[in-house]
């Protein structure tokens, strides 16, 4: 009998070589960390590699002596299915900016705590900042650093009733991916008023000062930098 192509198979192929496209894309520009976390980057060249072969195999059996047609339901399915693809391939990269943080819950409401023990010595980050005071021995050990030099990376964010003079350095924490991005924040006071516009990355120096629940840096220099090429943190 002779064999035919199968529209509901090529459909299907062609949408799971999108999807494989996609992936390789993002692992090759180097923009999967705008989507995923440091944690579940192995999930993109994983997905490039299982999607190709399954792309594969679906349009190398394409032809058949019994072709599958294409109902309205599987082509809209399909279609839906392609809005990512799409998505991602069309709109220039970007990552989460001021927009999404009065949108997103605090670090603090995710439940990681830094080890306080962790926190006698070495490099504070905002991810320590954002989680160690929700306990009274992580709040102990941040005002042991009291007076400290930190330097931080974030965006600039003001809210209704910051002062001139001050900002809120902000940086998103994502754990698996941007679907469960949290916010870590900290108050940036001693600042030029008006030289650094809300959505700035900028680089923070100066010196840590717990008071109570607020984090506070009082900045020593503060410069512009570009965004980093992983713009989120993981705890």
């Amino acid at each position: 009998m002779k064999q035919h192509w199968s529209p509901a198979r090529v459909a299907t192929g062609v949408m799971l070589a999108s999807w494989a496209a996609t992936f390789w894309f993002l692992l090759i520009s180097g923009r999967d960390l705008l989507y995923v976390s440091t944690r579940t980057q192995w999930v993109v060249p994983t997905g490039a590699i299982i999607l190709t072969g399954a792309a594969l195999g679906r349009l190398l059996s394409a032809r058949t002596r019994t072709p599958e047609g294409l109902g309205r339901k599987e082509a809209w399915v399909i279609g839906f299915m392609m809005i990512p693809v799409i998505t991602v391939m069309v709109l220039p990269p970007a990552s989460l900016g001021t927009y999404a943080i009065s949108r997103r819950s605090s670090f603090l409401q995710a439940g990681v705590v830094a080890n306080p023990e962790d926190l006698a010595s070495g490099e504070l980050t905002l991810v320590d900042l954002a989680s160690t005071p929700t306990t009274e021995l992580g709040a102990n050990a941040l005002a042991q650093r009291a007076g400290d030099d930190v330097s931080f990376i974030g965006i600039v964010n003001r809210h209704g009733d910051t002062s001139a003079d001050e900002f809120i350095l902000t940086r998103f924490v994502v754990t698996c991916c941007i679907a469960d991005a949290t916010v870590a924040a900290v108050r940036i006071v001693d600042v030029t008023p008006g030289k650094f516009l809300d959505g700035q990355w900028v680089q923070v120096d100066g010196t840590f000062y717990p008071v109570g629940t607020d984090m506070i840096v009082a900045a020593d220099s503060i410069k512009g930098v570009p965004q980093p090429h992983n713009p989120y943190m993981t705890p």
